[in-house]
């Protein structure tokens, strides 16, 4: 079992940045590939970005130059560190932590969110 507790969202202006945060408590954050999604009002969620246990990311194509995403295994957190915001870049903003064993079992967990909110 592993629980996340999200942070760092709020009110920013068009431009601004900020950084949100996931602390992984409960199972060996290690192992776990990670990643930030986002909900819109109206809209499905989506994958913003990910990162691997080894450290691989992507992004989707909307953030990506915007958009970091970054992890520190030692301290069980993973990072988002969002510039150059945008209206359109305003959701909940949530954490997951996604692991398949070796022995094909699946393992998924989700954060309940941190609502960002980019205004004029």
């Amino acid at each position: 079992q592993v629980q996340l507790v999200e942070s760092g969202g709020g009110l920013v202006q068009p431009g601004g940045s900020l950084r949100l945060s996931c602390e992984a408590s409960g199972s060996i954050f290690s192992r776990y590939d990670m990643g930030w999604y986002r909900q819109a009002p109206g809209k499905q969620r989506e994958l913003v970005a990910f990162i691997t246990s080894g450290g691989s990311t992507r992004y989707a194509d909307s953030v990506k130059g915007r958009f970091t995403i970054s992890r520190d295994n030692a301290k069980s957190m993973v990072y988002l560190q969002m510039n150059s915001l945008k209206p359109d870049d305003t959701a909940v903003y949530l954490c997951n932590a996604h692991w398949l064993s070796g022995a094909g079992y699946e393992y998924d967990y989700w954060g309940q969110g941190t609502q960002v909110v980019v205004y004029s």
